[in-house]
């Protein structure tokens, strides 16, 4: 081929497209997030966090997470020979994954050594690690949740508390008795409770004696069992007394496989990463936990941190999306300016960025409380603002992740990158663990079965007083609503209240913490008669470089 011939050959060169976000630290990057951390009590942790931001930025372990979900788990139902075995069978990127975050602690840091500040680093690491693949947290999660729970029948928790506190991860399809680490699952609905599991017809027949501790058999279906190659799970049947929580482990103590036959995973549109199945359970092997009866009870503990640790998840996708799209931004031009420097697109990417940082400094205040329960205040805050962010945070994050998608153009839908991922598992965590609409009537729940819970959140509220005329009114006017609607029309009104109570909240924590550029940017587009549905809507008058400078 002449000179000419290679010319004509090369009919561009790669131009004006931004290099992949990689070999960057998370924590170094994330300045709110460092305050955060210190402010909440871990300051102790930053050097941690700083190592393992800067792991979670390395190129070889972002590709985990692309992986793990171009690889969906496969269920094997028996083997060769025709032996049951219900095995799933995993890429070995999602057993990294799975090692990384145990081996760091992300699934019982804060019961194996509990300290101050302990669930604020452990939040803060989890909120990192998400970032890089968040399907994988299911399991992390659910075994992190399962100590309180199993705090109701000491005898079990003594017996299976230090492996499930190991920071040991085994993926082997083998009796608990061979490994030095265990993770846990949850089995609750049912086809036709959903989320309504009192409605439950799986039944638990005594073995030898009833009660708290007793082996049972359990015969029935679940509907969706998260994780179901754990090692034991958390679930939920009828005996003569009512509905009662029980252990189930995969194998039965004699080393023989338990009766926990799984029927099928579930085809989701995201979460791909992580099994979830439909089982039988055809006489499995169990023992109660708690009081017989009571189910609800004692499983609900293990619920409340899932739903916390939902606000976590979703808290890491919004940051994701937001230095992705401003990231893209930074590096790409167009109409004769590079996007960050337009004025609309700053709007837009503001806008995202003050969304994300509300988010994870609700998320953040909330680990604190979690530090706290020994604290009256912190034990009511939390009892009623974590469905609070639950719901709002979570729900939040669908329209966030495809603003930043949009905001991308193009290259934001394509599978290569990571915003489809994003996108898809957005609306996970608003749908798990009690959906938008649960997590409404739980804080009314509250409330009334605890009054004392809403002086604590306006409590919250007040320590923000005075310091913006917005949030004063949006105040006042929540308030007032409370008092003025009759109690007979609160569960109509359930989520005008939960919107409003989360967003005065969010004001709260940044008028007291976040730069003043911050505070005024959230309650001119939050707390005002400003507000719009919609990202990139922010009034004039706000220091959008300063907001995006903050962001990376």
């Amino acid at each position: 081929m002449n000179t000419t011939d290679r010319f004509l050959a090369q009919t561009h060169t790669v131009e004006n497209q931004p290099p992949a976000l990689e070999d960057y630290n998370l924590f170094a990057e994330d300045q709110a997030l460092q305050e955060a951390v210190k402010r909440e009590g871990a300051a102790w942790a930053e050097q941690e966090l700083l190592r393992f931001g800067a792991e979670c930025g390395l190129p070889e372990r972002i590709a985990l997470g692309f992986a793990a979900n171009a690889n969906k788990p496969q269920l094997v139902t028996h083997d060769r020979f025709g032996h049951r075995i219900d095995q799933i069978e995993f890429h070995p990127s999602y057993h990294q994954l799975m090692d990384i975050a145990i081996s760091e602690g992300l699934h019982a840091s804060p019961w194996a050594n509990p300290k101050p500040g302990a669930h604020v680093a452990r939040a803060a690491k989890y909120y990192l690690h998400t970032q890089v693949e968040a399907a994988h947290g299911c399991p992390i999660t659910m075994t992190f949740a399962a100590i309180p729970a199993l705090q109701h029948q000491p005898d079990l928790l003594a017996k299976f508390g230090p492996k499930i506190m190991a920071p040991d991860y085994d993926g082997r399809n083998v009796p608990d008795t061979m490994k030095h680490g265990m993770t846990i699952g949850m089995a609750m609905t049912e086809k036709q409770g959903g989320s309504d599991v009192r409605s439950n017809t799986t039944k638990a027949y005594a073995i030898g004696a009833e009660g708290s501790g007793q082996a049972y058999e359990l015969v029935g279906h679940k509907w969706f069992v998260s994780a179901p190659m754990c090692d034991a799970f958390l679930v939920l049947a009828q005996t003569n007394k009512g509905l009662s929580c029980f252990l189930l482990p995969r194998w039965r103590p004699d080393g023989s496989k338990n009766a926990l036959h799984i029927q099928q995973l579930k085809n989701k549109m995201g979460n791909v990463a992580n099994a979830s199945s439909e089982c039988e359970l055809r006489g499995a092997f169990a023992w109660m936990v708690g009081e017989e009866g009571r189910g609800v009870r004692t499983i609900i503990e293990m619920v409340a941190m899932t739903r916390y640790d939902c606000m976590i998840g979703s808290s890491s996708g919004m940051r994701q999306a937001t230095v992705q799209a401003v990231h893209h931004a930074r590096h790409r031009s167009a109409f004769g300016a590079t996007l960050v420097d337009q004025p609309l697109m700053q709007n837009v990417l503001a806008d995202l960025a003050l969304e994300s940082e509300a988010a994870m400094t609700l998320t953040m205040r909330m680990a604190r409380a979690m530090d706290q329960q020994d604290n009256e205040h912190e034990r009511l805050l939390a009892r009623i603002a974590t469905p609070i962010g639950k719901y709002w945070i979570c729900k939040r994050t669908p329209n966030h992740a495809y603003e930043a998608m949009e905001a991308i153009g193009g290259m934001g839908v394509m599978e290569n990158t990571i915003m489809p991922r994003l996108f898809r598992e957005s609306p996970v965590n608003a749908i798990w663990e009690g959906s938008g609409n649960v997590q409404c009537l739980d804080i009314l729940r509250a409330i009334q079965k605890e009054p004392d819970v809403l002086e604590a959140y306006f409590n919250e509220l007040h320590r923000a007083a005075g310091t913006d005329k917005r949030f004063d009114a949006f105040v006042t006017k929540l308030k007032a609503d409370f008092s003025n609607t009759p109690k007979d029309q609160w569960q109509y009104q359930a989520r005008y209240f939960a919107d409003h109570m989360a967003l005065a909240l969010q004001g709260a924590l940044l008028l007291q913490h976040a730069p003043a550029y911050i505070a005024d940017a959230f309650c001119a587009a939050r707390l005002s008669a400003h507000t719009s549905a919609n990202y990139g809507c922010l009034p004039t008058g706000l220091d959008h470089r300063a907001i995006l400078s903050r962001t990376l």
